[in-house]
């Protein structure tokens, strides 16, 4: 959603003055000195009046953190996402720009992009005075008016609000209680905009002091002097719910001056996460090669973070964010890449054992629970991905007998494919499984002939009936037929006597 309105009215050349701007016809000083809350209701009241999507990229909150938002900017809120890593926070509050106008009249040169109609800065008010209607003025985008801030716990006050600036006062021979010697902090320099702050609970307990006091009476103090600077900002912010709470880190009188508390999630659906990580994913290389990642590919890597959302040896406190199947695509796209370019081959599908390769991806993006960490990271990464290729087998294949491919690795039958096998020689050797290349199909190839798609699909196959221990696999063997512990224990029990053969 871009909104094109602005406080310039339409089809008059740009004012440079705050003459210009006073004579042109029907144009309403009130109107351009509109708060920049009021200018952003007015703007996504139109907005939804015309049914335009209010933060594009933005996928899955569309019944759910969209129309809170929207409920909380129409009540002029300062308003907090509470919500885990990787859940568009800040995409969100940076969306907002999009609500604001085009462009507003500043008076020319302020540090704190003055209204010319109602200036509250001193230098301002003192220009107006001496030039009059001969004011120069220059017109601000909306992109300046959007201020961001990380909270880190050695954030000052003088960072937020400004500082006396000595040398300033040095230069002008002023006195350092001069208001003309302020320095002025991020906050200010957001005046007639949006000022967010990230991960607000890490703000040190004085700073959010300073916060409660802008909320609760519209001004600043720097430095102890009675300067009142009336600013006119809408104020948004970000938190770990962990965080947010009585006994974390946030003070409650600031808490309870944050008008609306809205909580992100995690997409709901397997189909929502990988329309985001489709969106968020660097995978149209600009390289020679073509690489081709399968739909049910996709749905596994997809998969592989909703599994970790709820292994209970990953911390839920911290969250698995989006950015995991992000990364995992990108890296499987990778691995595809060196592949190709080591055997020289110009389009390739990516198979089940680049999801393996994309294990540096996964295991970074996890904190674990003290159990997951007596494991290892890299052990439950491995289970995540072979549990999530079991998932996406299962919806594909309930009905599918696949007993003449297990009966082919119960006779004997191993496959091991080398890493740097050309697509044709793996679609060679895999068509010798019998009945494996039948259901191919059911992963959307339809041509054994496209040699890629054919070795890739079947591939699959083999990695559901081994995350199902239909068959076994390891690194030496490859695919093979595994032999039952109950079979080996009766074997060694009584030596001579052939075990009755038993399989999973």
């Amino acid at each position: 959603m871009t909104s094109n309105t602005s406080s310039q009215p339409s089809g008059q050349p740009r004012p440079r003055t705050l003459g210009e701007l006073k004579g042109i016809p029907d144009f309403d000083p009130r109107g351009a000195s509109r708060s920049v809350k009021d200018e952003i209701r007015r703007n996504l009241l139109r907005a939804l009046e015309k049914g335009e999507t209010l933060f594009p990229g933005v996928h899955g909150y569309e019944d759910t953190v969209i129309p809170q938002i929207a409920n909380a900017l129409l009540s002029r809120h300062n308003f907090i996402l509470l919500g885990l890593r990787g859940q568009a926070k800040s995409r969100i509050l940076r969306g907002l720009i999009n609500l604001l106008d085009a462009e507003i009249p500043v008076v020319a040169g302020c540090e704190i992009n003055d209204d010319p109609f109602k200036p509250i800065c001193r230098g301002c008010r003192e220009t107006i005075a001496k030039e009059g209607d001969n004011t120069p003025l220059s017109w601000m985008p909306r992109e300046h008016r959007y201020v961001e801030k990380l909270a880190t716990p050695d954030v000052t006050m003088a960072d937020i609000l400004g500082d006396v600036d000595p040398i300033r006062a040095a230069r002008g021979g002023r006195d350092l209680s001069d208001e003309l010697t302020i320095h002025y902090g991020l906050l200010p320099r957001a005046n007639r905009g949006i000022f967010a702050i990230n991960e607000l609970p890490d703000l040190a307990g004085k700073i959010q002091v300073g916060l409660f006091n802008i909320m609760q009476e519209g001004d600043i103090q720097i430095k102890g002097y009675p300067l009142r600077l009336p600013l006119d900002v809408l104020l948004v912010f970000t938190a770990n719910p962990e965080d947010y709470t009585a006994r974390g880190k946030i003070i409650t009188p600031l808490k309870d001056r944050i008008g609306a508390e809205i909580r992100t999630h995690y997409p709901a659906t397997l189909e929502e996460g990988m329309r985001i990580t489709a969106q968020e994913a660097w995978v149209g290389r600009d390289s020679n090669r073509k690489v081709e990642v399968p739909a049910y590919l996709r749905e596994v890597v997809e998969e592989i973070a909703f599994q970790a959302r709820e292994d209970k040896r990953v911390d839920r406190r911290s969250g698995v964010s989006q950015r995991l199947p992000i990364t995992v695509l990108e890296s499987v796209v990778s691995s595809v890449e060196q592949r190709v370019a080591r055997i020289g081959e110009k389009y390739a599908v990516a198979r089940a054992a680049d999801v393996y390769a994309a294990l540096p991806a996964i295991t970074g993006k996890m904190e674990l629970e003290y159990e997951g960490e007596l494991k290892g990271a890299d052990i439950i990464a491995r289970e995540l991905i072979r549990t999530a290729f079991g998932r996406v087998f299962s919806k594909r294949f309930t009905d599918v007998n696949f007993q003449p491919v297990i009966q082919w690795f119960e006779l004997g039958g191993e496959l091991k494919l080398p890493e740097l096998a050309t697509a044709s020689e793996r679609c060679q050797q895999l068509s010798k499984i019998q009945g494996l290349m039948e259901h191919i199909a059911r992963l959307g190839v339809h041509d054994r002939k496209d040699a890629g798609s054919a070795a890739a699909a079947s591939e699959m196959i083999l990695e559901g009936l081994w995350a199902h221990r239909r068959i076994g696999r390891s690194e030496e063997r490859g695919f093979h037929m595994e032999k039952p512990k109950q079979a080996e224990h009766r074997e060694r029990d009584v030596p001579g006597r052939p075990p009755r053969r038993q399989y999973n």
